[in-house]
């Protein structure tokens, strides 16, 4: 434990020069929960009664075939996983259209907005180690705010003032545990108090379950859930994900 504590970073904003690593981590960061979200859809009793009945159905109609049993039952599985893969592969496919495709202009240009890296040395080198974001907001009621996960209109009444969101924060797989994501996170609630704004918002999806439970350690509540989201809605439905809305008020 006194390892991950002193463990250190140094925290920078982003260059220019950053953008194809920052890419690379940005794109591993969201399509590596594609693999938990499908094992987690997948022991849902829902998925478990219905992957043996196709199984069953399979191993009837093929004369008591093994073959047609594992190939029915991992026919719903293949579709369950392709629903999961929608949803983050969307996404991602969005935010690379959209922020991520000029990072200078949608978070360094704007005074309330920013965007920061970690880095580790290793081996005499520097490493980007994680990467995180926050866009500055103000709302009020009758303000139209978008969700990042559905594109849809979200609870304003619950936004009314001022807040920052955190737009994303991933840390390098082999770098994970060691205290990184508090310290971005922690630099993202400094920031935030810096320009004045009243709380930070962060949304994430029920698989980021080791992300969840370090903000709720950082002082973080749970102010709202769904299971929208921009794919269609029998995807998200299949999916089952759930969007989870999480405020620290500063």
């Amino acid at each position: 434990m006194a390892q991950k504590n002193n463990f250190q970073c140094s925290i920078r904003p982003y260059r220019a020069s950053d953008r194809d690593s920052v890419i690379s981590l940005f794109r591993f960061g969201i399509l590596e929960h594609v693999y938990p979200a499908f094992f987690k859809a997948m022991s849902h009793p829902d998925h478990v009664g219905i992957a043996l009945s196709f199984s069953m159905a399979g191993y009837v109609l093929g004369g008591s075939s093994y073959f047609l049993a594992f190939l029915f039952g991992g026919a719903w599985a293949a579709l369950v996983y392709y629903c999961c893969h929608e949803i983050y592969d969307g996404y991602l496919r969005r935010k690379l259209d959209m922020e991520m495709a000029d990072i200078q202009a949608n978070f360094l240009d704007n005074p309330v907005n920013s965007f920061w890296l970690a880095e580790v040395e290793v081996n005499g080198q520097a490493k980007l180690a994680g990467l995180m974001a926050v866009m500055g907001m103000k709302c009020g009621p009758m303000s139209d705010m978008s969700d990042g996960w559905n594109g849809g209109a979200v609870d304003v009444a619950s936004l009314e003032g001022s807040a920052g969101e955190m737009f994303k924060l991933i840390i390098s797989f082999p770098l994970r545990r060691k205290g990184l994501g508090t310290q971005l996170t922690e630099k993202a609630i400094e920031f935030c108090k810096e320009q004045g704004l009243s709380r930070l918002v962060i949304e994430t999806t029920s698989s980021h379950i080791a992300a969840i439970s370090m903000f709720r350690k950082l002082g973080f509540i749970q102010t709202s859930s769904h299971s929208s989201t921009h794919a269609n809605r029998w995807i998200s439905k299949l999916a089952r994900i759930s969007v989870i809305r999480m405020e620290k008020f500063l």
